[in-house]
């Protein structure tokens, strides 16, 4: 069972991944992991299952910065379930996120939203704090729409 403490923790640690990715620190995102911390990530538009596997930090940071590629992020957190799981020291999560992506496209701007979920894996730190051992993404919806303007 997790107590009050550790699921505020757990839940700033979400947060936070989310805060970091929209705001570009992807190698401070990164540390969020576990040295041998594994994220996993669908290819859409070919499949929206987790399917591509990065394995530590590096690779981790080098994923995320992928993100670097449209004009803004912004990742909205609509639903957050932690348990704890049986190993001690460890949680597991399943995060609901609304994503969107705005992108140059033939002189318009997108808005490329992604309707996913996280499925996570959690390990205390020696430190004492949470750090993601395993994420897996899944996209359950992608919507396009038009944008007028998005800050840069």
């Amino acid at each position: 069972m997790l107590d009050a403490a550790d699921r505020a923790a757990l839940g700033d640690l979400v947060h936070c991944y989310a805060a970091l990715v929209d705001d570009r620190h992807f190698s401070s995102a990164a540390e969020l992991f576990t040295d041998d911390a594994e994220l996993t990530l669908p290819d859409p538009p070919s499949t929206l299952e987790p399917v591509v596997h990065h394995r530590g930090r590096a690779a981790i940071g080098d994923a995320l910065a992928t993100v670097a590629a449209t004009i803004r992020t912004q990742h909205a957190i609509v639903g957050e379930v932690y348990d704890a799981n049986p190993r001690s020291g460890t949680a597991r999560g399943r995060i609901a996120c609304i994503a969107h992506h705005w992108i140059a496209h033939d002189d318009e701007i997108r808005d490329v939203v992604w309707h996913l979920r996280y499925d996570d894996e959690y390990r205390r730190a020696k430190s004492g704090s949470w750090r993601i051992q395993r994420r897996a993404l899944t996209i359950d919806a992608i919507e396009t729409r038009p944008a007028r303007q998005v800050r840069p």
